[in-house]
């Protein structure tokens, strides 16, 4: 059974998008992910959609959401991208804090770094809950 995830920061158009794609494309069978934001945009990133592109990952068939919008309760992990106060309890089996910074404002080599990172810790995040799964 795939661990339920939520991805969560402010707006919903950067970072938990991002980990959302990877999390789709990498975690397959093992994340059952889905993204929220504390204050959503409403609107996906235009850079990040450029920036996932390049990999392959089309962040165009997710949408930015509230949290009103996903399960309150059932998730084995929620994790937030570093908002601090901004990104309320949700309840969960395991919560983490990964402060990314948010790169809507930052140029493209140094949003790309931020996608990375993201990607890394998405990776890490998978290889934990395969191991936790086969033990």
């Amino acid at each position: 059974m795939s661990a339920k995830v939520l991805f969560v920061c402010v707006e919903n158009s950067c970072r938990s998008q991002i980990a959302e794609g990877f999390a789709r494309r990498d975690g397959a069978g093992v994340l059952e992910p889905a993204s929220a934001g504390s204050r959503p945009s409403g609107k996906i990133n235009p850079t990040a959609i450029d920036v996932m592109k390049e990999l392959g990952i089309d962040l165009t068939r997710q949408a930015s959401k509230g949290l009103s919008a996903v399960p309150g309760t059932g998730w084995d992990y929620v994790i937030t991208m570093g908002c601090g106060d901004a990104c309320p309890f949700v309840p969960s089996r395991a919560t983490r804090d990964w402060a990314i910074s948010d790169p809507k404002q930052l140029p493209l080599d140094e949003f790309r770094k931020v996608r990375d990172q993201i990607g890394r810790k998405v990776k890490e995040l998978i290889d934990e809950v395969g191991a936790g799964r086969r033990s």
